[in-house]
């Protein structure tokens, strides 16, 4: 990808100013030429782009699959854009599962604060993003659950009763093994038998 000389001086420019925002941002992108297949995401003011790998996504459906088993279709949303608390963190979760009462805002963008769940399924080059800042932005929103999926170890990590902006952990849970949510706000268990390993 190529940016152009007045793209990166209109980018500088927003960046010095102090009115830089993720609709900014977000406009900027628009304007760029972002490869088809690529997820892009600002965490934290830095914008990242990830190529969406095939297992990658067999998970994310595989797991907006079994959502789908107790909730409509409008509640579950994938990769779509939903602005958290702290600094210009603009995400695009690869499963948000919405409360029943959500409603879009005024800019028709759905709100933080009725999201339930998140899953994230990591890449490589962004996973400390979801282990990190985005896992402290979920928790300061209130979101009360976030599954992380890592095909690199073959693993799950479930964060659940936020609290003080920081989450509880419980163990790991391999690949193969059910993630048992029915205690939670989800409601079911989400199996793992079909994740792949990367």
């Amino acid at each position: 990808m190529t940016i152009e000389l007045t793209d990166r001086i209109e980018l500088t420019e927003m960046a010095e100013s102090d009115e830089l925002s993720l609709d900014m941002l977000f406009d900027w992108l628009e304007r760029m030429p972002v490869p088809e297949g690529y997820k892009v995401e600002i965490v934290e003011g830095a914008i990242y782009m990830s190529p969406q790998r095939d297992n990658h996504w067999d998970i994310i459906l595989n797991i907006v699959e079994q959502l789908r088993t107790k909730y409509p279709r409008t509640r579950v949303k994938s990769d779509v854009r939903i602005d958290f608390p702290g600094h210009l963190n603009g995400f695009a979760s690869d499963v948000a599962l919405l409360k029943e009462s959500a409603s879009k805002d005024a800019k028709g963008r759905w709100q933080y604060q009725d999201v339930e769940f998140i899953a994230e399924v990591i890449s490589k080059d962004t996973a400390k993003n979801d282990y990190g800042p985005k896992k402290d932005a979920y928790a300061a929103a209130g979101v009360a659950v976030y599954l992380i999926v890592d095909p690199y170890e073959g693993t799950c990590h479930l964060y659940t009763d936020p609290k003080d902006g920081s989450y509880r952990l419980s163990p790991a849970i391999k690949f193969g093994d059910p993630i048992d949510l029915t205690d939670t706000l989800v409601g079911l268990t989400v199996t793992t038998d079909e994740f792949s390993r990367e």
